[in-house]
């Protein structure tokens, strides 16, 4: 079919029932001015005769034939609009402002229509062009649909008859269980009363020297997160395999050594444990990508396939020094800057929490880390919702097996949250499984 010649979607008759019905009754522009914009309007008169009502609306006075007339006339747009004629006209389409709504939803839909039309003819022209990457193609247009689907999200008004049974549900729920926040709980107890679980939008960085377990925390996380409480959980795995991480998990659920997973050195007993662990992280809603130096846009772009078709509540990322920048021959600091700030976006354009592993400087070495010494700290301390840090005695060498205590004590750090509490919070390290865990009270 020939799209050449035909005509852009759009309705005049519901433009101009959606501006009579404005000035016949001005009550009912709260009813559209949530989710109407003047570029939603095919009409260019129509669109210059909104924008002088939301300017009045803006400017607190109230719309009627007169007041619009005045205004259009003061910014020298009356003829634009079409002349006081059509101006006038518009109050004879529509009996009543009863169904502006219905004919607010028409305009936005045709409007919508139109953008994607666009979006397709540009989409056409890009692929055409063999100097622009194919991937950035793809990120670019996905990221336009998102914002053309956010778009099209209305605010909704709710009133205290809307608002309260929910909120005594929500009471009376977290009564019943004490373990329940408004966030999605990480398993560690104390963290999760002081950050009330991670929240949606947030972006939570996980800081640390090498080797003090910013992997394993995280994959204790996912398992209690995706594993015993069933919420789908996305892992990209920038430095370890998927293999790895599957066996790092069933470690975990089974505790069995995962010294013993890798030499083969197994129990019959053994066996029976990882086929249970096997079996529950087989049907768990976790999903991994272990792709080396990802690039910045990829992560973006496979983040919204996850959030779409899997159906993530929570994102990990392993870690934030090993993403690809899309700019390589930028300063080191404005990298990171791009990429953590790039980050920050996707977690509230996706609405779910996204936790950042990254690196502590090397001048953290024995000592308490300190937002400082995130690397690349700047613009990560400032982008980040919440900063932790992992902080224990790492003298001890497994491999010697001088001074090693396979029960190992850790601190977490809570150094920044934008919304709560900053503190430390006390944990287990039990290294055989690579695994965290809550102190339990006697030995606090």
């Amino acid at each position: 079919m020939d799209f050449k010649d035909k005509i852009p979607p759009h309705s005049l008759e519901a433009e101009q029932a959606t501006l009579g019905a404005l000035l016949l009754d001005w009550s009912s522009v709260n009813d559209v001015v949530q989710y109407l914009r003047a570029d939603n309007f095919y009409s260019p008169q129509n669109q210059v005769i909104f924008e002088s009502l939301m300017h009045l609306f803006t400017a607190g006075i109230r719309g009627d034939l007169l007041t619009l007339i005045d205004d259009l006339k003061k910014n020298g747009n009356l003829e634009k609009a079409g002349g006081i004629a059509y101006v006038s006209s518009l109050t004879d389409v529509v009996p009543t402002a009863a169904n502006v709504g219905h004919y607010a939803e028409i305009v936005q839909d045709k409007s919508t229509r139109r953008n994607l039309i666009s979006l397709s003819a540009e989409i056409k022209s890009e692929s055409f062009d063999d100097t622009k990457d194919s991937r950035k193609i793809l990120e670019e247009t996905e990221q336009k649909i998102f914002r053309l689907t956010d778009g099209n999200q209305t605010t909704k008004v709710y009133s205290m008859t809307d608002i309260m049974p929910q909120t005594i549900q929500m009471i009376d729920t977290r009564y019943k269980n004490k373990s329940a926040f408004s966030g999605i709980p990480s398993g560690i107890t104390e963290l999760d009363s002081m950050t009330s679980g991670f929240q949606n939008s947030e972006m939570i960085i996980i800081g640390a020297r090498p080797s003090m377990g910013k992997t394993a925390l995280a994959l204790s996380m996912m398992q209690h997160i995706a594993i015993e409480r069933e919420i789908p959980c996305g892992f990209f795995s920038l430095e370890m395999s998927g293999l790895q991480i599957g066996q790092r998990l069933v470690s975990q659920v089974a505790r069995v050594s995962g010294k013993k997973i890798r030499n083969g050195m197994l129990k019959l007993e053994d066996f029976k444990k990882i086929q249970d662990a096997a079996g529950l992280v087989y049907n768990s809603p976790l999903y991994i990508v272990d792709v080396p130096n990802m690039k910045l846009l990829d992560i973006r772009a496979m983040a919204r396939r996850m959030k779409v078709n899997q159906k993530v509540e929570i994102i990990f990322i392993d870690y934030i020094g090993l993403i690809t920048s899309e700019n390589p021959d930028a300063q080191m600091f404005e990298q990171q800057s791009a990429i953590s700030k790039s980050l920050k976006s996707l977690a509230r354009e996706l609405d779910i929490p996204i936790v950042v592993l990254c690196q502590v400087a090397r001048a953290a070495e024995g000592d308490e880390p300190n937002l400082a010494q995130l690397r690349g700290s700047g613009s990560i301390e400032q982008d980040a919702d919440v900063v932790m840090f992992i902080h224990g005695d790492r003298k001890a060498n497994k491999e010697t097996n001088e001074g090693y205590d396979p029960v190992q004590q850790r601190k977490i750090i809570v150094a920044k949250q934008r919304n709560g509490p900053v503190g430390d919070v006390d944990v287990i390290f039990l290294s055989n499984y690579t695994k965290f865990e809550n102190k339990s009270r006697e030995e606090q």
